[in-house]
């Protein structure tokens, strides 16, 4: 009887595994393709214009990310969360508005107000924090308008968003700090830049598949000057090695085109 059971038991087991793995994640394409489909059906719905109110469940959406202040007006400022989008005051904080909400990433990594026009603000979608709990984002989204309206630029596969840095006199360069897949290897880690405002990007450094870009700063002095930190890690659901013998800090100073 014992014989029948372990066989029964080691044959549900074997099953059950293989069923799990057909089961291929969903690409960033699919799921901005998937969003695309949501809104146009929204768009059609009898029930557009219901208030609804969430009840339930939720995802951990408590960590903050990132606090952008506008440049020239001293009680406006954005916060990013890890899964709560973006938000803006007006008020120094006494009220805020979600103005990320109607996008297909509700993750974000980091963001960045253009100081040279602060009604340009980028998003970096996909938490940098590596935990079970830290979803990934489907790439880079820029405003030019403060936020009413949005644009993909790119970068779907990096997955999560280190640091987005903008070059503090061409508002057309931009630097990427891209970590890259949670749980796997992936080339779309590293370092990009943008010289035409996120048309096409270069990546511009790069380790390995598991080493991906967690910060980055640009000296502002000199903004040639570009430090950016390397991170390998390996994030496994039930272990987690924090750093590996190629994390460590780059240094360029020629705007990207070479390190050291």
């Amino acid at each position: 009887m014992k014989k029948v059971f372990c066989f029964l038991l080691s044959f549900f087991l074997i099953f059950h595994l293989s069923l799990s793995a057909q089961n291929s994640p969903s690409t960033p394409a699919e799921r901005i393709a998937a969003h695309q489909q949501r809104m146009a059906l929204y768009e059609k719905s009898l029930f557009r214009d219901l208030s609804f109110r969430s009840v339930g469940p939720v995802v951990m959406s408590g960590r903050v990310v990132d606090i952008e202040p506008h440049p020239t007006e001293p009680y406006t400022f954005f916060v990013a969360y890890a899964t709560g989008g973006l938000w803006r005051t007006s008020s120094n904080g006494q009220g805020f508005e979600p103005i990320f909400d109607n996008q297909n990433a509700i993750s974000i990594g980091d963001i960045a107000v253009d100081p040279r026009d602060p009604q340009i603000i980028w998003v970096g979608t996909g938490e940098k924090n590596s935990s079970r709990s830290s979803y990934s984002g489907t790439g880079i989204y820029k405003t030019m308008n403060g936020g009413k309206s949005w644009q993909f630029m790119g970068l779907a596969d990096i997955h999560h968003t280190g640091r987005i840095v903008i070059h503090p006199e061409n508002s057309d360069i931009v630097y990427v700090a891209a970590l890259g897949h949670l749980y796997t290897e992936n080339d779309e880690r590293g370092v990009y830049r943008t010289t035409d405002g996120g048309k096409t990007w270069e990546k511009i450094l790069f380790v390995s598949p598991r080493t991906g870009f967690v910060d980055l700063i640009i000296s502002p002095q000199n903004p040639n000057i570009i430090y950016a930190a390397a991170w390998e890690k390996n994030r496994k659901a039930w272990n987690f090695v924090e750093s590996g013998k190629e994390s460590g800090i780059y240094k360029s100073v020629d705007g990207g085109d070479t390190w050291t």
